[in-house]
């Protein structure tokens, strides 16, 4: 398991190590320069390497670096941003012994312009280097962050630099893989300067070795009713293909049961499509329960879910029209409940259940998504590039996934496999953890055997035996 670090957390860690296990600031900015200098060296090969420094600490980094790859004999030059040094970057420049330049140019530039530290838009001289180092044409390594990307959501700070490697220093941000990140990053190569760390309540992201302990080995004195019962009540006339999708999503999960509580209509489409599935109304019965996929908003759709948030004990998953249907007629419902609720909003649906702009959200995803889940003991997937899962105090990041994903009906599959995952007895956050990774994992399978544009829902239902084949083998 991965932890990402938020701006605030990577600074008490820093300060932490400074000033209560007395480690220099001068110390570990010489190991953060010669931890950028040995990646740089991996991929020099006799390439010129030109290192941007700004006047803070990130900037006190670079000329580490460059220190340290002009002592090796390395063809270096730094082109030095202009304006109030910190004292720790003052030091370093002092020491540099190498050339200048007052282009951006070489084979390769290591951008160390700014740091995790930055709090407003770039503009000016700073924009216009960003700008160059882009257009360069050099393969770019970012020192710690990309230069312009927000450290605690990973939006571009006016403009941004696109790194082929990022060197995070001591932990990885969670800026690297919220908004921007996973695309502006590049490859992340994680280097261990010696920051200790203070506090332990961090985003963590599931490796495949985490997900694989959700898929024991299953005993051959099994039945039915061993693996639980999915009830999934969704879809309408005018939308037959989530309930379509989220069905075979669940059959493919691993649980007993599939049962599709919806109108005859739909019952036409998936009936031949998907024999396996039994048809009949909701019973308080089951193990786990998904409603809302594309059921359309209603009264009737807001009172079923009522019903089951005062009467169900197992785990309610609530998406798509049951989000709009609770942003409607009101949230206060989610309060007086006795199920284990799961709610699953990409963030326009967020901003509909909470009242808070879209921009807004980007901005502190986890902080609302935390916020909702507290105020209204939920477990809260707010999906997008890198889904956030809160619940139980904890707070979770996905990374598996790809834009394969984004298309109509991928929130369909995540519930209906989600539904199936906690019915075979997952408990409820683990079930939303697992779901999300093994629906990223199946869209990346099926992307890498066409690609990213061609792919369609099929396509990555057809994959979730491999995804999981994957974990469980590794």
């Amino acid at each position: 398991m991965q932890r990402y670090l938020t701006n605030a957390q990577m600074r008490a860690a820093d300060e932490y190590s400074i000033n209560t296990l007395g480690i220099p600031s001068e110390t570990l900015m010489l190991r953060a320069g010669r931890a950028i200098a040995e990646e740089t060296e991996k991929v020099c090969c006799g390439k010129t390497v030109t290192v941007v420094c700004g006047t803070g600490n990130n900037g006190g980094d670079g000329y580490v670096c460059a220190q340290e790859l002009f002592l090796k004999g390395i063809n270096v030059a730094v082109y030095a941003m202009q304006g109030k040094f910190s004292a720790d970057c003052q030091r370093e420049k002092l020491r540099y012994g190498g050339a200048y330049t007052d282009k951006i140019c070489g084979d390769i530039i290591v951008d160390c312009i700014f740091g995790t530290g930055l709090s407003r838009a770039v503009s000016g001289a700073y924009a216009d280097v960003i700008n160059a180092v882009n257009s360069s044409g050099a393969f770019i390594i970012s020192a710690d962050i990309p230069s312009g990307l927000n450290g605690d959501n990973g939006l571009i700070m006016g403009v941004a630099v696109k790194a082929d490697i990022t060197v995070a220093v001591a932990e990885y941000k969670i800026g690297f893989i919220l908004g921007s990140g996973l695309d502006y990053c590049g490859k992340i190569i994680k280097k261990d300067i010696g920051i200790c760390l203070n506090e332990r309540h961090f985003a963590l992201a599931c490796e495949r070795q985490d997900i694989a302990e959700y898929y024991p080995a299953r005993a051959r004195n099994s039945h039915k009713g061993t693996f639980g019962t999915a009830t999934l009540i969704c879809g309408c006339t005018k939308y037959v293909g989530a309930p379509l999708l989220a069905t075979e999503a669940a059959l493919r999960s691993g649980c007993g049961y599939v049962k599709l509580d919806c109108s005859p209509a739909v019952k036409k489409v998936v009936a031949p499509a998907l024999p396996q599935t039994v048809f009949g109304d909701v019973g308080l019965n089951s193990s786990a329960i998904a409603i809302g996929m594309g059921s359309g908003v209603s009264k009737s759709l807001y009172s079923k879910i009522e019903y089951l948030l005062k009467n169900f004990t197992g785990t309610l998953i609530i998406d798509a029209d049951g989000l709009n249907s609770l942003a409607k007629y009101g949230t206060g419902i989610l309060k007086d409940k006795k199920c284990n609720a799961i709610l699953t909003p990409h963030v326009k649906e967020f901003s509909r259940l909470t009242g808070l702009g879209t921009q807004e959200i980007l901005s502190f995803p986890i902080k609302y998504a935390e916020e909702f889940s507290a105020e209204y003991d939920v477990i809260l997937l707010l999906k997008g590039a890198a889904s956030i899962i809160c619940g139980e105090g904890k707070v979770y990041v996905n990374t598996t996934g790809c834009s394969a994903l984004a298309k109509a009906g991928s929130g369909d599959m995540l519930s209906g496999y989600m539904c199936g995952t906690a019915a075979r007895g997952v408990a409820p956050l683990a079930a939303a953890v697992c779901s999300q990774y093994v629906m990223g994992l199946a869209a990346q399978i099926a992307a890498g055997r066409s690609n990213d544009y061609s792919v369609i829902s099929d396509d990555i239902l057809k994959n979730l035996p491999e995804a999981v084949t994957h974990i469980i083998d590794g």
